[in-house]
């Protein structure tokens, strides 16, 4: 018996110095064991190599089994292990979820902002647990979306029952060619998990509408605008009012593009302050009729998404009650100050006291 135990020493020994791996070490000392049962089953008895391993079979036998309860019990703890170790990590995960906490990937993600004195961590943790609906996936939501996924708006949102057409790659950069003929909630959605797997998407592929509004809208924190059509301005003006929200819209037409926070909660206009009655036929065509510079909408969208965060994270000073216009053409930024319309049907003193009985 003490041969056989030699040579399992030995066998261990070799492959240890060999680099072998565990499993194939214990492998080569089971195929050991199980030789010389053989031996012993085989031979007859008295026969030398009986007497040099232990005479009988029954040792190795019992041997053998007590080895392989032992490993049985090894496998079972390692098993159990292994599953309180999971467990502990998905409750530590979902409680670090729940509370706005920071995986190591994200700190190392968000690092240029966390060390902005106007955002840090708390306004990092801020855009985390951020909700923020865009109204549109075309020139002026594309750089938002991408732009504020990018940055950890933990809820996004984008609605828009339109196709990716070929015209719109000039401009809309979320969108890729092979997306041409796919719904643009869809096309967004992607490239938004790909920039950042950590941002919830919710994509809406229908058009915003008086039924709809106030229920998607309660969802929100943010509403963002970048619809290319006044129904739909109006309507998200009128619900955003209607729920308190912050809405940050922008428009653009050739070389130009205009930004505002409509927020009457907060004391400023509402788009129709500003924008009273629809233009006239022709006086404001659309981006296909008129045209309109491609890079302009990133302009745009892109102040959009810096605004919403600003809004977000309580940073600096955002555009309430002032609209910024960008004139690409000539190079020039400029703001103007905006007023409430004491007759404005939806933000009007009027309709505050309205509200207030």
């Amino acid at each position: 018996m003490a041969l056989v135990l030699v040579m399992a020493g030995a066998l261990w020994g070799v492959g240890w110095a060999m680099g072998a791996p565990r499993r194939l070490r214990w492998g080569m000392i089971g195929f050991l064991w199980a030789a010389v049962v053989l031996l012993h089953l085989l031979l007859p008895p008295g026969h030398p190599l009986r007497m040099a391993t232990g005479e009988s079979a029954a040792l190795w036998l019992i041997l053998g089994g007590f080895v392989a309860l032992g490993l049985v019990y090894a496998s079972v703890l390692r098993r159990l292990r292994h599953r309180a170790v999971a467990r502990e990590a998905g409750e530590t995960s979902a409680t670090s979820a729940r509370r706005g906490l920071f995986s190591e990937a994200e700190l190392e993600r968000y690092a240029r902002h966390i060390v902005l004195r106007e955002l840090g961590g708390p306004g990092q943790k801020a855009l985390k647990e951020a909700r923020v609906l865009v109204i549109g996936a075309g020139g002026l939501g594309s750089p938002a979306l991408l732009y504020m996924a990018a940055a950890g708006v933990g809820t996004i949102g984008v609605i828009d029952d339109d196709m990716v057409e070929n015209s719109n790659l000039q401009r809309q950069v979320i969108h890729r060619d092979a997306d041409i003929g796919r719904p643009k909630v869809q096309s967004a959605m992607e490239a938004m998990q790909a920039q950042n797997p950590a941002v919830v998407v919710r994509p809406y592929q229908r058009r915003l509408s008086a039924e709809i509004a106030a229920e998607l809208f309660a969802e929100y924190d943010v509403i963002l605008d970048g619809s290319d059509n006044f129904d739909t301005r109006y309507l998200a003006n009128e619900a955003a009012a209607a729920a308190g929200k912050p809405l940050i819209s922008g428009a653009m037409s050739q070389w130009e593009g205009q930004l505002s926070i409509f927020d009457p909660a907060r004391g400023t206009p509402c788009y129709q302050c500003i924008f009273p009655e629809r233009p006239a036929e022709g006086l404001a065509p659309s981006c296909a009729e008129a045209g309109v510079l491609g890079p302009l909408p990133g302009v745009m969208g892109a102040m959009m998404a810096g605004e919403a965060i600003k809004l977000i994270a309580g940073a600096g000073q955002p555009l309430l009650g002032e609209m910024l216009i960008h004139d690409a053409l000539w190079g020039e930024t400029r703001k103007i100050a905006l007023h409430r319309r004491e007759d404005c049907p939806v933000c009007g003193p009027l309709q505050d006291k309205d509200a207030k009985a």
